[in-house]
């Protein structure tokens, strides 16, 4: 009986030196994703402001003999990553009820969405009628936009990398998605920053 209590208090004081231990190191890993981001985010405003100086300095914007800007390809592009922050959230919402195929579908058709803005982008390049050196528009045009796709790239490639984890039996669940969650938050960002893009490029 002795030995059996002696037991007992053994595995009471290891699970509160495991508890004690485990508050002590809380998970900051979404804390560090965010600080991430606001720096990316920093990076993109310096861009939308020297931007928007060349733009208010130059007496003609875009300049003269500068191809027209078509709305169509783009418009379509923006409406594809708008509704992809809506199936990624699909997505989380999935593994948080444990439904790794619902994971799995989500993320599938946010990577395939993702990719087709992408090769929109390079469609749209390729029929632009102005290279990188043609002026100061086209210059800012394709640095604002082509960063912007890099990033788009990088969010694909997480997705892809979240849904090759989730081939291995039980590494997302209820309790366990972080990686679902950071991809998500980027691909939101992403989104976000295409849309002041957007804006800033095709509309005003």
């Amino acid at each position: 009986m002795q030995g059996s209590i002696s037991d007992q208090t053994q595995i009471n004081i290891e699970s509160a030196t495991h508890d004690s231990h485990h508050e002590a190191h809380p998970d900051f890993r979404i804390f560090g994703l965010i600080v991430f981001l606001v720096a990316e985010g920093m990076i993109f405003l310096g861009l939308f402001v020297a931007y928007g100086a060349f733009r208010a300095m130059a007496p003609e914007w875009p300049p003269a003999g500068t191809p027209k800007l078509e709305l169509l390809l783009p418009g379509i592009n923006t409406v594809i990553l708008i509704a992809s922050s809506l199936v990624i959230h699909q997505a989380d919402t999935a593994i948080k009820k444990n439904d790794v195929k619902g994971l799995q579908l989500w993320f599938g058709l946010t990577a395939l969405m993702g990719i087709v803005f992408l090769g929109g982008q390079l469609y749209e390049y390729s029929h632009l009628g102005f290279g990188l050196r043609t002026n100061l528009f086209a210059s800012t045009f394709y640095i604002l936009t082509g960063f912007h796709g890099l990033h788009v790239t990088v969010g694909v490639l997480l997705i892809l990398s979240v849904l090759w984890r989730s081939m291995k039996p039980k590494h997302y669940g209820t309790n366990n998605h972080f990686g679902v969650e950071a991809a998500e938050i980027y691909w939101h960002f992403v989104d976000v920053i295409w849309i002041i893009l957007f804006i800033l490029l095709y509309l005003i």
